[in-house]
């Protein structure tokens, strides 16, 4: 047998094998199921966007801030921001089955470096096991004249 058929003789038998794999065999692992989850005020606004999507077992959660979605007004006081921001995202996580310290990382954005500690004086007190990556970004203006957003991601344990 010359080289050329060989050739052809093994991608013919090559082919034949394939083809005689069963269907499931060359099916891909189902990919996980995507749910979305979204705050009762998100929903009444009709924002374009979930608060979070849980994929497996990880959860992405939306950007947000220390906004009140009733009246879309930012608390005077820089802590009152800060407060309703965390407990949007334990609202969120909780929907999730989820807790604060699921949280694995965290990126905080802010206009104002200078909120750096009044920020830090309530974000400590939402974690019991240890606190998740994060960055502190410094960000030019963000929506509805907040001072701080934070988008993460969570882990289902």
């Amino acid at each position: 047998m010359n080289r050329k058929s060989l050739l052809n003789h093994v991608t013919f038998m090559l082919l034949t094998a394939f083809l005689a794999l069963p269907v499931s065999a060359l099916a891909q692992e189902p990919s996980p199921q995507r749910r979305e989850f979204s705050l009762p005020q998100t929903k009444a606004r009709g924002l374009p966007l979930a608060d979070a999507v849980l994929v497996g077992n990880t959860l992405y959660i939306s950007g947000r801030g220390g906004v009140d979605l009733a009246t879309m007004k930012v608390p005077a006081d820089v802590k009152d921001e800060a407060k309703l921001m965390m407990d949007d995202y334990k609202a969120i996580l909780a929907m999730a089955g989820m807790t604060m310290d699921d949280l694995v990382s965290v990126t905080i954005y802010c206009p104002d470096l200078n909120l750096y500690a009044a920020f830090n004086e309530i974000y400590r007190t939402y974690f019991t096991k240890g606190f998740p990556a994060r960055a502190f970004i410094g960000s030019g203006p963000l929506l509805f004249g907040m001072r701080f957003e934070m988008q993460a991601i969570a882990i289902k344990r």
